[in-house]
């Protein structure tokens, strides 16, 4: 499309950030949109990732079937494997961009997408397609965090730096990371006059959680896409990045350690 942005995708498929994405259910993180998903839908899930939302909504739809897109083929194997683990047939795969889907007017009852906006070049004009394929009468439901409103305890320098580096990367590359307070506007901009928006927390603070979320960023910050992203730019050298995988490591073992993410939520009614 002509004059639109393209944006870099900020994480990666590193491991452990396949293991944060893998966490992610239907409930915990569609469920503003379940009371719209019933069987027999169509339902398009635009940016699947590994497949583990995508593979609860097909279960809810079916027999209908599930449409799940990603920019490229290598990205859809990992939502085709979790589809074949689970031995669900009523799912199929296409590469597609969302800023111009490759499907026909009003062909979806459901489109859906979670934690994509806030990673594309033109959220508006993504949004005006994610409408485009949605059926009269159809909904089209968006969430997505919002990196401002992150919340934690204890209140460690380096996990300012943390957000500070990667809210850097994430613009550098396109994306919008507040991008949850943003969706209603999007939405408004993008046509929609009848929209529910809401707004969930996932909240980190039980020993176990503490211990995979600092955990997996612990990792995720010396080795993964944003690893390679902030060394390449020179906004920041190993020696930090190790600081900041040792303050999530030390955020994990505190006890009274705590963190909050809010998210932005929509459900929109073509």
């Amino acid at each position: 499309m002509a004059g639109k942005r393209q944006a870099v995708y900020t994480h990666g498929h590193h491991e452990s950030v396949l293991r944060a994405h893998r966490r992610r259910t239907a409930e915990n993180s569609a469920g503003y949109l379940l009371a719209h998903v019933r069987p027999g839908m169509s339902l398009l899930d635009v940016g699947c990732g590994p497949g583990t939302i995508t593979a609860d909504l097909a279960a809810r739809v079916a027999p209908g079937r599930v449409t799940a897109v990603e920019m490229t083929d290598d990205a859809l194997d990992l939502a085709r494997a979790e589809a074949q683990a689970r031995g669900q047939s009523n799912i199929v795969f296409a590469t597609s961009d969302v800023h111009a889907l490759d499907f026909p007017d009003d062909t979806f009852d459901v489109v859906h997408a979670h934690q994509v906006l806030q990673h594309v070049g033109d959220p508006v004009q993504a949004l005006r397609e994610m409408r485009r394929v949605c059926k009269p009468g159809g909904v089209v439901g968006v969430r997505d965090s919002d990196y401002a409103g992150f919340i934690w305890f204890p209140q460690l320098p380096a996990l300012d730096r943390w957000m500070t580096l990667y809210v850097t990367a994430a613009r550098a590359n396109g994306g919008e990371p507040d991008a949850g307070r943003r969706l209603l506007s999007w939405a408004q901009q993008a046509g929609f006059d009848d929209i529910a928006p809401t707004g969930s927390l996932w909240c980190f603070a039980t020993p176990e959680d503490r211990d995979w979320w600092g955990g997996m960023w612990a990792d995720r910050i010396v080795e993964s896409a944003l690893t390679r992203q902030l060394l390449d730019s020179g906004l920041a050298t190993p020696a930090e990045l190790e600081e900041i995988s040792a303050a999530w490591r030390e955020w994990a073992a505190a006890p009274d350690g705590w963190f909050a993410i809010p998210a932005g939520e929509l459900v929109c009614r073509k």
